[in-house]
């Protein structure tokens, strides 16, 4: 197989996910709060894992286009198709630096998910425990807010 040659495991699109994504179904009672952040948070870690594979691949990728870019010039071609492989690489290597940050952001923001489910049942858990184990009806969030 040449380095032009793709492997035939290899699939353009998005990864396929197990993880379900956290839903936003207008549920705020405390234990679908909880569900929605652990789900985020770990949906956003799964995610990662791919964002660092993608960055690698573009940075790799950006210096193969570099590298063609150099053997074109070498091989005394039109400078046209030497400025549009150096293009190119520029390219890749903006986008794997975006890729990079992405997923510096991804993993903050799963780290806040996960900061705010601890606040959430630090404020909440107690209430919960006490509404869940009562035989009687309770009033909805916001009841007394009107």
């Amino acid at each position: 197989m040449s380095d032009l040659d793709v492997p035939a495991n290899y699939r353009i699109g998005p990864p396929v996910r197990e993880v379900p994504v956290a839903a936003t179904d207008g549920d705020n009672r405390y234990r679908a709060v909880q569900q929605k952040l652990t789900a985020l948070a770990r949906t956003l870690d799964s995610s990662l894992l791919d964002l660092v594979q993608l960055h690698l691949r573009m940075k790799t990728n950006a210096t193969r286009s570099e590298e063609a870019a150099r053997a074109i010039a070498a091989a005394d071609v039109d400078p046209t198709f030497v400025e549009m492989q150096n293009a190119v690489s520029l390219a890749l290597g903006g986008a794997q630096i975006a890729a990079r940050k992405l997923g510096e952001s991804g993993s903050e923001v799963s780290r806040l998910a996960q900061e705010a489910q601890t606040m959430h049942a630090r404020l909440y858990q107690g209430l919960d425990d006490i509404r869940s184990s009562r035989r009687e009806r309770t009033p909805k969030p916001g009841f007394f807010a009107h």
